[in-house]
């Protein structure tokens, strides 16, 4: 393809003769993939059942590439969360953090929320995901990618980042920036991406990672560690970027990622000023690696780093379990009828698990756990986001295959016959995964999947 002449012309001169190697793309189309939510299966299961071509990629151990012109938005795993659709190499960063259950992790730059999506996996609903988006519109979308994977430990915000290390100063064992950026990595994929490319956006772009980072840097606990990823080339974001803020921060250290089995060391000269940098401890993909194009870092605050004073937290008050919830929770969620529950408007929320400690009052949040129903008319009406969220524990399910006729149906939003659930509110599954929930009269399941989530054609 033909790259912007500014672009070009500064990488030639940073590669001399390979720049045509590395700029050469191993496929000839962009390349696709899905990454498997194992909140919902392993990638052992994905494998054995996949109906779709699917092969194990290098970037990712829950990573699959997919052929080039396969959209899975529309396959009924897709709807139950079961994988979200990535192109391989964006799967790499989140891995890198090496997120482990019962950790508080922090995904800064979210949307649309693939990353965030596989962090949350890895805590396998234990411990707390701050899942942050500061354009409201793309928050929104985050929300509701991370409501159909099923996540039920997520406080999702819409904040500036320089607000959030304000409000939650050293709280965090891992962040992941995924820093916006001037997206040269996206050239192949997005036309727009080469057509506003400029020096000028390269410069701001770095401006905004510097500072987002610096903010990382802040929510991060001592012994924490963070990792920076941008989808872009430019050394002003990537080497020169992290080079500067370990010139600031001596109490962080530049980890050695030269053994995590993709891509190919960063560069040193595109960090001239900075001499001592150890480039090379740093990655990059680059479109001859098989990816379209990343650049990651992973940095470790030192153990012995100083605490930051925390702001005080006033618990919040647990609304009283209305009479309505507890008759549903005890006939179709059991587990669930202890649970403390907090008011969201109109609606009830089942709180993510250790958000109370969080210092939120100020902040904007879109979505701190899950959302339960309402109580209309003197009846609990559930919400979409529980059966996504809990559908597979529901004691009434109505079963269905990928074969099942019945799974297109639901999907378009139309009443299916019951087979499996009786009468009353009932979880509809695909496979086991949740595809949201329904009512259950006379042998008929009437569809409450949302609208703006069905197949429609």
């Amino acid at each position: 393809m033909e790259f912007p002449k500014d672009f070009t012309a500064r990488e030639k001169a940073l590669l001399g003769d390979r720049f045509e190697e590395l700029y050469t793309y191993a496929t000839a189309q962009p390349a696709r993939g899905v990454t498997v939510n194992t909140l919902r299966c392993t990638p052992d299961w994905f494998a054995a059942h996949t109906v779709f071509a699917a092969e194990p990629s290098k970037f990712c151990r829950t990573a699959f590439t997919t052929a080039a012109d396969f959209r899975p938005g529309r396959h009924p795993w897709h709807h139950a969360g079961l994988l979200y659709a990535q192109e391989p190499s964006a799967s790499a960063p989140a891995a890198l953090l090496d997120v482990r259950p019962g950790m508080r992790v922090a995904d800064l730059c979210a949307a649309p929320g693939g990353k965030t999506s596989q962090l949350a996996a890895a805590l396998q609903g234990q411990g707390l995901l701050l899942a942050n988006e500061f354009v409201a519109a793309r928050a929104e979308i985050l929300r509701q990618n991370l409501e159909r994977m099923g996540v039920t430990n997520a406080v999702i915000t819409n904040e500036d980042t320089a607000n959030l290390a304000k409000a939650l100063p050293g709280q965090f064992d891992r962040v992941l920036v995924d820093a916006p950026c001037s997206g040269e990595g996206m050239f192949r994929k997005e036309a727009v991406a080469a057509a506003q490319h400029s020096d000028a956006l390269v410069a701001h772009c770095a401006e905004l990672g510097a500072e987002i980072l610096e903010n990382a840097a802040a929510l991060l606990a001592p012994g924490g560690v963070l990792v920076y990823s941008t989808c872009t080339f430019a050394p002003a974001e990537d080497e020169a970027q992290i080079a500067a803020f370990l010139a600031k921060h001596p109490e962080f250290t530049l980890c050695d990622l030269s053994g995590c089995g993709f891509g190919r060391p960063g560069e040193g000269n595109r960090a001239p000023d900075h001499p001592d940098f150890h480039a090379e401890y740093t990655r990059r993909i680059w479109p001859a690696d098989g990816g379209e194009g990343h650049f990651m870092a992973k940095l470790q605050k030192a153990a012995d780093a100083e605490v930051p004073n925390q702001p005080k937290v006033k618990p919040p008050k647990a609304a009283k379990p209305p009479a309505e919830w507890l008759e549903f929770a005890r006939a179709y969620f059991p587990a669930l009828e202890s649970r403390p529950l907090a008011g969201a408007g109109e609606w009830l929320l089942l709180p993510a698990p250790g958000s109370e400690g969080l210092n939120t009052a100020k902040l904007r949040v879109v979505r701190g756990g899950v959302l339960a129903g309402s109580v209309l008319k003197k009846r609990f009406q559930p919400a979409h986001a529980l059966f996504m969220a809990y559908g597979a524990d529901c004691t009434n399910r109505e079963e269905l295959t990928l074969a099942d006729p019945r799974t297109a149906a639901w999907l378009r939003g139309e009443e299916i016959d019951a087979v499996t659930a009786q009468n009353g509110w009932c979880a509809v599954l695909v496979d086991g995964f949740p595809l949201g929930g329904g009512k259950v009269s006379g042998g008929r399941i009437k569809n409450h999947y949302p609208k703006g989530l069905r197949n429609l054609q």
